[in-house]
């Protein structure tokens, strides 16, 4: 392997910063350039629960919206195992739970 190479593929490896909206905020987050299409869908996942979730009236206030997206996505998660959902999909589901979990760190507390 030539040097070169070896530059292109770490270089490969490093990081990107992938700027995602939800419940109309910015946030930046840093992946895996193999992980990018996962993270931007995770965050259409959770933006859209999280709209779901406010626009039906019922719970107020940001941090109660995202206590009860989180309680439905979990719902969700439980019903896809206990049809046999793949390994693979657990996986998955748990990379998108740390994304989430990232992003509401971010989040400035009100």
């Amino acid at each position: 392997m030539s040097e070169a190479t070896g530059k292109e593929s770490k270089a490969s490896k490093e990081p990107v910063t992938i700027a995602v909206r939800i419940l109309d905020r910015d946030y930046h987050i840093a992946c895996p350039p193999d992980e990018k299409d996962s993270l931007l869908q995770s965050a259409e996942l959770l933006n859209s629960k999280l709209r779901e979730t406010r626009d039906g009236g019922k719970v107020s206030g940001a941090e109660r919206v995202a206590v009860m997206a989180a309680l439905n996505l979990a719902h969700e998660l439980l019903q896809l195992r206990a049809r046999g959902g793949s390994p693979q999909t657990g996986a998955r589901i748990k990379s998108m739970r740390q994304r989430v979990e990232s992003v509401l760190r971010q989040r400035p507390t009100s």
